[in-house]
C-alpha cells in the first residue's frame, strides 16, 4: 500500500532501493534526525544472497584497500546499533585464514605484512592448526579485524522496521513519475528535499543514471552441509568458505561478467563443485544454490554523487563485493555531502564520469510536467 501524504508533507530523502546502500543511507539520516522513505520492488538479490564477509584486505593481491581501518572503525558501532534496533545477532566476528599453498606464498605473506596499509591487517603469526576436512600442509596466514555480517537476516528485520513505520511502499519505482523543481521532488504524493537512487543492478532502469558504467558480475554461491568439516573460521582459497553453524556452510563465489540474470546456472554450480572437491576431502551435500548481480564497476569504486543539472538527484551505488565494510562509510560521505557540502572523494565521485569534469547537457525548458531527454528529469 501506498502512503498517502496529506498536502504533500515535506520530507528529507525518498530513497530507491532496499538493499545494503539503501539500509545503510536509511539508518545514516534517521540518526541523523532526518525524515526517509523507501521505494522498493525486491528485484535485486545480491545483498540477500551475499555471503556479507568484510575483509580490509585484497587477498588475492596481498593489497591494501583505501581507507579500511576507517571503514572498519565505522562497521562496528553501525551494525552494532543495528543489532539493538532489530533485536538480532547480525555481525560475527571470525577470523579469515588465507590458505597457503606454497612456502613461497608463506614468503610473500611475511613481505605483504610489513607494508605499510597492510601492517594492522596481516598476523605474521602462521597458523598451524588442522581442521578436518581440509588439508593445508603449508598452513594458514590470518586476517585481522574481518567477520560477516548475516545480511539476509538484516534486509528481513530492516524491511518489517519501516513497514511498522510506514515508510516504505514495495513497488516498481516509476521514474515517468518524478517531477523535479529546484527545491524539492514530487513523486506520487511524496514530496521530498532529496531523492536518493541505491537500486544496484537496477540502475540500468534509471534514466537519470544510466550513463553510468556499472557493468554489474553474476556470481554463484553453493550453501552445503559437511558434517564432517570442521571450521570455525573462515577460509580462503580459489573459493571462501563460511561456517554458518550445524554443520552447514556458505561457500562461494563465481564471477560471471556477461550473464546479467539472476537464474542459478548449471555451470556456475559445476564450477564451485570443481573448486570444492579440491580444497575439501570430506563428503558434502547441496542444500541451495544462489545467484545475483553484483553491483560492480569497471574501475572497482564505488557511485556516489549528486546529477549534473539536478542538485537534489543523487546515487549510492556500485558497492560491488563489499557491500558490508563500504556501505555505511559511502553512506556517510554522501551524506555529509549533501548535508554540509563536505567534499566527495574523487576516486568515489560520479565526476570521473564527466568528460574534464564539466556538465555536458544543459536545457532550459520551464513549462510544468516537461519531460526533458537531455537533462534526465521533469521540470514544473
Amino acid at each position: 500500500m501506498v502512503r498517502v501524504f496529506y498536502f504533500y508533507t515535506m520530507i528529507d530523502y525518498l530513497i530507491v532501493g532496499s538493499g545494503l546502500a539503501g539500509i545503510c543511507f536509511a539508518e545514516t539520516a534517521l540518526k541523523n534526525q532526518k525524515s526517509i522513505y523507501v521505494v522498493n520492488d525486491n528485484s535485486q538479490q545480491s545483498s540477500v544472497i551475499a555471503a556479507g564477509l568484510y575483509n580490509p584486505v585484497i587477498l588475492k593481491r596481498f593489497s591494501a584497500l583505501q581507507d579500511a581501518m576507517a571503514q572498519i572503525e565505522l562497521l562496528q558501532p553501525f551494525y552494532a546499533a543495528l543489532e539493538l534496533k532489530l533485536e538480532c545477532k547480525l555481525d560475527y566476528k571470525m577470523p579469515i585464514l588465507r590458505k597457503f599453498f606454497s612456502v613461497e606464498e608463506q614468503n610473500d605473506w611475511y613481505i605483504a605484512a610489513d607494508k605499510p596499509g597492510l601492517v594492522d591487517f596481516l598476523s605474521t603469526k602462521i597458523i598451524n592448526t588442522t581442521y578436518n576436512g581440509i588439508a593445508s600442509p603449508f598452513d594458514f596466514g590470518e586476517v585481522l579485524h574481518t567477520g560477516y555480517v548475516d545480511t539476509a537476516l538484516l534486509l528481513q528485520k530492516y524491511k518489517v522496521f519501516l513497514k511498522h513505520n510506514d515508510w516504505i511502499e514495495e513497488a516498481r519505482f516509476e521514474y515517468e513519475n518524478v517531477v523535479i523543481s529546484e527545491h524539492n521532488i514530487i513523486y506520487k504524493g511524496i514530496k521530498a528535499k532529496h531523492i536518493i537512487f541505491a537500486e544496484g543492478f537496477g540502475i540500468h532502469a534509471n534514466p537519470f543514471f544510466n550513463h553510468l558504467p556499472l557493468d554489474g558480475t553474476k556470481g554463484e554461491l553453493l550453501v552445503v552441509k559437511a558434517p564432517q568439516l570442521d571450521l570455525n573460521v573462515i577460509i580462503n582459497t580459489s573459493l571462501f568458505i563460511l561456517p554458518l553453524g550445524n554443520d552447514v556452510f556458505k561457500i562461494g563465489a563465481t564471477y560471471n561478467w556477461h550473464d546479467k540474470t539472476q537464474t542459478p546456472t548449471a555451470d556456475g554450480k559445476q564450477e564451485l563443485v570443481d573448486k570444492i572437491k579440491n580444497i575439501l576431502n570430506c563428503e558434502f551435500e547441496i542444500i541451495e544454490h544462489l545467484a545475483g548481480i553484483r553491483p560492480t564497476v569497471k574501475d572497482r569504486k564505488p557511485l556516489l554523487g549528486t546529477h549534473p543539472n539536478h542538485q537534489n538527484v543523487h546515487i549510492l551505488n556500485g558497492l560491488g563485493t563489499r557491500g558490508v565494510m563500504l556501505g555505511p562509510y559511502m553512506a556517510k560521505m554522501l551524506f555529509e555531502n549533501i548535508e554540509s557540502r563536505l567534499p566527495l572523494d574523487r576516486a568515489v565521485d560520479i565526476k570521473r564520469f564527466l568528460p574534464n569534469s564539466k556538465v555536458t547537457s544543459q536545457c532550459n525548458l520551464t513549462p510544468r510536467f516537461i519531460f526533458c531527454k537531455c537533462c534526465r528529469g521533469l521540470f514544473f
